[in-house]
């Protein structure tokens, strides 16, 4: 019997960044999921509390506006948002699928933005990746942050909930 020949993962390839020169804190993801890309938008996936946990931080209900309103009301705040992984072979949404890794240059990313404090790492796998290739950078406050992923189901929304509100700390 022949073998079949291995199929590869499809390449994602993640978002350009929303950010400006008034950014002061950078929320770094992975790579964006299937939901996101198929809509376009930075955790489109309603099963994903970005929207909410950040929309606490905030004291504000981000999920409901159009998403080019939540973009503005990020960038008016100083919140930029990026991914650390350029592309990548995976099936399906999930971070463990990952292979095949094209990493962004955050260190030059993060030298073009002169109001930038704190880089908060949502998730696991952007946090390793990220922090591997921003090193030792005392003018920048780094947060390692729960998964906002539906699929990290490990902690509760309560306890996503109170690790975010590091956030704001960073913002103040």
């Amino acid at each position: 019997m022949a073998e079949r020949p291995m199929m590869r993962a499809p390449r994602k390839i993640a978002f350009p960044p929303s950010v400006d020169a008034h950014t002061k804190l950078l929320i770094l993801g992975s790579l964006p999921g299937d939901a996101s890309i198929k809509q376009g938008e930075y955790y489109a996936h309603r099963g994903n509390a970005f929207w909410d946990l950040l929309g606490d931080v905030l004291g504000e209900a981000l999920r409901g506006q159009p998403y080019a309103m939540r973009l503005k009301r990020l960038r008016s705040l100083g919140i930029g948002l990026w991914d650390v992984i350029e592309s990548a072979e995976r099936p399906g949404s999930l971070d463990s699928s990952i292979r095949g890794v094209e990493l962004r240059d955050l260190g030059l990313f993060v030298e073009r933005l002169p109001a930038l404090r704190a880089i908060a790492f949502n998730g696991k796998t952007a946090a390793t990746h990220g922090r591997r290739q921003l090193g030792d950078r005392p003018a920048l406050t780094l947060i390692d942050l729960p998964s906002s992923s539906g699929a990290y189901a490990s902690l509760s929304r309560e306890a996503k909930r109170q690790a975010w509100m590091a956030l704001r700390d960073a913002l103040a």
